[in-house]
């Protein structure tokens, strides 16, 4: 097992590496995706000489730090001792205490658990954590249900096993393992997709903090015992609507931190959040998001009312089965940026979106349409009835919903 690969994180030449693909400042290909230990690289190296408290072992920043980079200095310069200073961007759009919690949590060696509906920003907070803590995020099990406990414990490259026999230099170890040695935080993702054996594993290593490795028994390894360095932990992902998939055990369940990561709760903080989201991703494709803001507030109002079943008003609504999540409002604001920045013909980016809503409350169950339906004949017709010129001309686009 090696560290997670993929678009934007592969080790390896990809294609355009190397043959006129766009270079960053710092002379490496652009990716698709920047990891956050690279995104913020400046912050990161800041903040590690702004505070000089006291770390716990093996971390990059003070804990003080680390939440100051997840929860930024809302506008404010940090000024460091030399003179420097610097504002440390908001990232993680969520409660303050939370990312506390979480940082004590890692602080004291204990593993975290991040629960929560899909889209509420769990893996990029677990990855924000990870990069501040100890400089990377990249030690990550992708949880499924074709995870094997091999891929949280070690492998073997069969040439050099073949040639030398088992040995330090044949081992290839998992991310978990490479956390352990390093005084890192591994992360697991999706967790409970995990079958419940491979669950089980975990329960020893955040135990007893060692692994063992028989094949390595009696040569220079000793026992062939590898031992968590000071620093080490890990943190896990699951997700609430996966919850029947692999139930933890009580015993996993002992051994980690719950936190439950909810949907934003201020409408202006996810419209701003929706709004530079979409942006950062039209600005990747050379592109200007040019949505109107009156527009974007529309469709997070939208998502917000259909997510709670509850409209601002206090209409009550039928809630689809589809998780209306922030990461969802992204995605639908992204295409209708996209659609006004490559397809545009002079009609209003308002016009799209009944379409992709429409798209998004049908992904889990077609019953959702009818769902859809009754959201136009109650709080958005009531809202054209009080005279609101752009929920005017959403009712009066009913007939793109079919």
């Amino acid at each position: 097992m090696t560290t997670r690969t993929g678009p934007g994180r592969g080790t390896g030449m990809g294609v355009g590496a190397g043959m006129g693909a766009k270079k960053t400042a710092q002379g490496r290909p652009e990716r698709q995706l920047e990891l956050p230990e690279d995104r913020y690289a400046a912050e990161l190296a800041f903040l590690e000489s702004y505070d000089n408290g006291p770390r716990p072992p093996s971390w990059r920043l003070t804990p003080r730090a680390v939440v100051l980079f997840v929860c930024g200095t809302d506008g404010e310069p940090l000024r460091a001792p030399d003179g420097g200073q610097l504002v440390i961007s908001r990232k993680f759009v969520g409660d303050r205490a939370l990312v506390e919690r979480c940082v004590v949590t890692l602080a004291g060696e204990r593993g975290l658990l991040l629960v929560g509906e899909p889209g509420t920003a769990k893996s990029m907070l677990s990855e924000l954590l990870s990069a501040a803590v100890c400089g990377t995020s990249t030690l990550t099990v992708q949880g499924t249900a074709g995870t094997t406990e091999d891929q949280l414990r070690y492998g073997w490259n069969y040439a050099m096993l073949l040639a030398k026999g088992p040995s330090r230099e044949a081992l290839v170890p998992s991310p978990v393992l490479t956390a352990m040695t390093r005084g890192a935080v591994a992360r697991i993702e999706e967790v409970t997709r995990c079958l419940p054996e491979v669950q089980d594993s975990l329960v020893s290593l955040l135990s007893e903090r060692r692994m063992s490795v028989p094949e390595l028994a009696g040569g220079e390894d000793g026992d062939g015992t590898v031992h968590a360095v000071p620093g080490f932990t890990l943190i896990a992902t699951a997700n609430l609507r996966d919850k029947g998939v692999s139930e933890m055990s009580a015993a996993l369940k002992r051994r980690l931190n719950f936190e439950t990561v909810g949907p934003i709760d201020d409408l202006d903080a996810e419209t701003a959040l929706v709004r530079g989201q979409a942006t950062a991703a039209l600005v990747r494709g050379g592109a200007t998001f040019s949505v109107d803001d009156t527009v974007l507030e529309a469709l997070v109002t939208a998502f917000r009312d259909l997510r709670t079943g509850r409209s601002a008003e206090g209409w009550e609504i039928e809630r689809p089965s589809t998780v209306m999540s922030t990461a969802e409002a992204v995605q639908v604001a992204t295409s209708m940026g996209l659609g006004a920045a490559y397809l545009g013909d002079g009609r209003d980016v308002v016009r799209t979106l009944p379409g992709h809503l429409l798209g998004t409350v049908r992904k889990d169950d077609p019953a959702d349409h009818a769902r859809l339906l009754g959201y136009w004949d109650g709080p958005v017709r009531r809202r054209a009835e009080a005279g609101a010129p752009l929920w005017r001309t959403l009712w009066e686009l009913r007939h793109e919903l079919g």
